[in-house]
């Protein structure tokens, strides 16, 4: 793992102070990858990793994000997990949707069936055909059998629903333990996974669509470019994607 000292004092060192990084920054991938310098995981010291120590471990504190809402959670670089600020968020949701609310997108053809399987588990609809956005808080493990996928189903659930966090249309929102016939929690945590919406609010989530998907875009490069100036083009657009065709 690469990381700084634990006797660094410019680490990150708490759950909050990873949160007002990210806030600070706009976003943030969690595991380093092609921007040098540019995770969670460089910004922390590697010893406490995947101890199992809530108050010190970046692993643990992913959870205590997604579940405070502070921030948003989930597989939007690369397909990898990473944490984007409130005021960064529809930012990315104008880029990564270009534009289109799931229902529309998948009208206009631009999900595929088994995007639009899991989009049908975790939102409603009115009579008059509004979605309505709540949050139904789904284990991921129960969200697989409720879309049709799993053996004798549908495959490759785990591909589809990083394809909808890249699109923007779901968010690890929580992480929560099964539980046993008697109540009991067992296993590791499970993600719960969601529409953004549910949680923060459509007029929240949708405020950038007022300009291009495009402008959007450039705005989260020119935001990489900023904070690492001596960044690769290349390397950039394989943490944030490329430019939407319009």
């Amino acid at each position: 793992m690469k990381g700084l000292s634990s006797r660094d004092p410019s680490r990150i060192k708490t759950w909050e102070e990873l949160v007002e990084r990210v806030d600070e920054l706009g976003f943030i991938p969690l595991f380093s990858g092609e921007v040098e310098g540019f995770s969670v995981e460089e910004m922390v010291s590697p010893d406490y990793w995947w101890t199992g120590d809530r108050q010190r471990d970046p692993w643990e504190w992913r959870e205590i994000v997604a579940a405070s809402h502070r921030a948003a959670y989930g597989k939007f670089f690369g397909k990898k997990a990473g944490f984007i600020s409130l005021k960064w968020l529809p930012v990315f949701a104008n880029h990564r949707r270009e534009g289109y609310d799931w229902d529309s997108a998948w009208e206009d053809g631009r999900l595929t069936r088994r995007e639009k399987l899991i989009m049908d588990v975790v939102t409603d609809k009115s009579p008059d055909g509004e979605i309505l956005w709540t949050d139904k808080q789904i284990l991921s493990t129960e969200l697989k059998q409720l879309a049709g996928f799993g053996k004798g189903g549908e495959k490759n659930f785990p591909g589809i629903t990083t394809d909808l966090m890249m699109k923007f249309y779901l968010v690890t929102s929580d992480f929560r333990r099964r539980r046993n016939k008697k109540g009991n929690e067992y296993g590791m945590a499970v993600s719960v996974l969601t529409p953004p919406e549910a949680i923060w609010g459509y007029e929240a989530v949708t405020e950038a669509y007022g300009e291009t998907p495009t402008e959007s875009w450039q705005r989260i490069v020119s935001r990489v470019q900023e904070l690492f100036p001596n960044a690769q083009n290349s390397d950039i657009l394989g943490l944030v994607g490329k430019a939407p065709k319009e």
